[in-house]
């Protein structure tokens, strides 16, 4: 005999309607809240467990939860400037507005306007890469893992390419080198030791299959104690003596010159410029790390090796989309202008502590007193992150939270409506000031209030 209270179970579009009046949602998402929850409620009886009643508000905050988008925006607060989990550099507001150009409309995007006739892609960032890197040539990838094998595949495809074994680097999700070298279709040669490489190695190594010497800088590790290595000028030199080609993969990018660098308190990071000056044939190095815009590879250098890869097979399948090449190409004329502390990425490094302590202050007040909740400032030490200066450390302030367990506040701020991503350390929330931009402060004081 079946239970009576099932009887007593909505229908499915009663529940439907009834939630509707009490939000926002679309329809498909109130049927499907309404299904799951009549479902989950007849399991229930059948238990043995609750009645047949629903409440119309159940289905309601259920159907604006299923209709969220899945991929939203959030406030990052843990100090990591380029988070790859959250997405690593945010865009300059120059890059956005030149995506939503792109996006609104056709563009020019293979279309020669001067001409009347098919163009190219690649033409629209080479003049502006080439002037900012010194190069004689670049194009634009989808991003550093592709620009590195479309090199190695373009300039030593069923060749043998000499690496240190202290550059055998494995990046995010497992992508280590060897595997990218096999993806090219070339055969690693390894030379020297982990903490070890000396000019003579790469010399040893060099025979008649031999197609390229590869550099690759450590950007997300360091060797540090009885070290040595072989500089990319030397593996220049090496390569031309013994006519061979040399490529630099320099993974995170960096443009801003070295003193400033040193002003801001970085360890210093090669530059994209001082790289290619090396004279090597290829350098690659990404779009959303350092650089600051959106998600890209980029390779310049020598124009015979660049115009190798980019008329390679491969090109087609990993060539960069409008989107892509409008927002880099909105970045690196911020740079070309002196205005790169527009881009987020360089207004972040840039930050001094005393700038930092004032927005902290500044948020603390805004949260203000809340129930069972203490707030403080307090200094504390931020990262670069994305694979990218990995012995950084940049002094910073955060307000910290506590009062109440740590991973109900942390809870709470993941489900504001922006939500704000934190770190826990000593049983407290710590929101680092370094990567909280002014406009969010508002927001990340209402969730915190939450």
């Amino acid at each position: 005999m079946s239970d009576p209270r099932l009887s007593k179970l909505p229908a499915v579009h009663a529940l439907a309607d009834e939630a509707a009046a009490l939000g926002t949602a679309p329809r498909w998402a109130l049927i499907e809240a309404a299904r799951r929850t009549v479902a989950a409620k007849r399991e229930a009886i059948l238990a043995g467990r609750g009645e047949g009643e629903i409440a119309a508000s159940e289905v309601a905050v259920l159907a604006a939860e299923l209709a969220r988008p899945r991929l939203r925006r959030v406030i990052n607060a843990t100090g990591v400037v380029l988070h790859t989990n959250l997405g690593r550099a945010p865009l300059a507001d120059a890059a956005r507005t030149a995506i939503d150009d792109a996006a609104r409309g056709y563009s020019n995007l293979e279309y020669d306007l001067v001409k009347g006739e098919r163009g190219s892609r690649h033409d629209h960032l080479r003049a502006l890469l080439c002037e900012l890197t010194g190069a004689e040539d670049a194009l634009v990838v989808n991003n550093n893992a592709a620009a590195t094998v479309l090199g190695l595949a373009a300039l030593a495809s069923n060749r043998e390419i000499v690496v240190s074994r202290g550059e055998l680097i494995e990046i995010g999700g497992s992508f280590r080198l060897p595997e990218i070298l096999a993806l090219s279709r070339g055969t690693l040669v390894e030379i020297g030791t982990t903490n070890k490489t000396h000019r003579k190695d790469y010399e040893t190594a060099i025979g008649p299959a031999t197609g390229l010497l590869l550099k690759v800088h450590r950007s997300n590790f360091a060797i540090v104690g009885f070290t040595a290595e072989v500089s990319p000028e030397e593996v220049v030199e090496i390569g031309r003596a013994r006519g061979i080609a040399t490529m630099i993969d320099l993974g995170s990018g960096m443009l801003v010159d070295r003193a400033t660098q040193r002003r801001w308190g970085l360890p210093e990071e090669p530059t994209v410029a001082e790289t290619v000056a090396s004279g090597a044939d290829l350098v690659t190095f990404s779009g959303d790390k350092l650089l600051g815009g959106p998600q890209a590879g980029i390779a310049v250098g020598k124009a015979a090796a660049v115009e190798a890869a980019r008329k390679h097979p491969l090109m087609r399948a990993l060539r960069p989309d409008k989107l892509t090449l409008a927002g880099l190409a909105a970045t690196l004329a911020l740079y070309r202008e002196g205005r790169q502390l527009e881009v987020p990425t360089v207004g972040m490094l840039g930050k001094t502590a005393e700038q930092l302590r004032a927005a902290a202050l500044a948020l603390a007040a805004a949260i203000g007193a809340h129930a069972g909740l203490s707030v403080e400032v307090e200094p504390c030490l931020s990262t670069v992150g994305g694979g990218a200066m990995p012995t950084a450390q940049l002094a910073s302030y955060a307000v910290t939270l506590r009062g109440k367990p740590a991973d109900q506040i942390d809870r709470a701020l993941r489900a504001a409506p922006v939500p704000v991503v934190g770190r826990i350390e000593d049983g407290r929330v710590w929101l680092d000031l370094r990567t909280i931009a002014e406009t969010e402060v508002d927001d990340v004081a209402r969730a915190a209030r939450i």
